[in-house]
């Protein structure tokens, strides 16, 4: 019972509204692409549940967004990691978090001790002023 115009949505009348109704279809398209299999590269992978294939040649088991195999996020980690730049960077951000705790303790002490200072000359002034009442 679909249409040309509203696809696969036509199962739902005039019910829902038109925006979920697209939206359904463009879900729906990305659900039945048929994609490679990462392991084999057979183009027969089958939606188990929500986020689960396999493919139907070599059984492989594997996750991948709700829809669709592969999602966008996924895609680009992936190309990090066969670059080996994702490696190489994520070790310049542990040196860069380190250098910062380092840093943060050694203002910190430099904090207290002017704090310390201050404290202590308005404890100064007010004996001043306590001796000159």
């Amino acid at each position: 019972m679909t249409t040309v115009k509203v696809g696969s949505a036509g199962r739902f009348g005039s019910r829902y509204g038109v925006y979920i109704r697209k939206r359904v279809v463009q879900v729906e398209k990305k659900q039945q692409n048929l994609a490679p299999c990462p392991f084999c590269g057979f183009s027969k992978i089958k939606r188990e549940a929500a986020g689960l294939f396999e493919c139907r040649k070599c059984n492989a088991k594997f996750t991948g967004g709700a829809y669709e195999t592969e999602t966008l996020i996924g895609k680009a980690i992936k190309k990090m990691v066969l670059q080996k730049s994702f490696i190489a960077d994520s070790a310049e951000l542990l040196k860069a978090e380190e250098m910062k705790e380092s840093s943060f303790s050694d203002i910190e002490k430099a904090v207290e001790q002017s704090m310390g200072e201050e404290r202590i000359s308005e404890n100064k002034k007010k004996k001043k002023k306590d001796e000159a009442a």
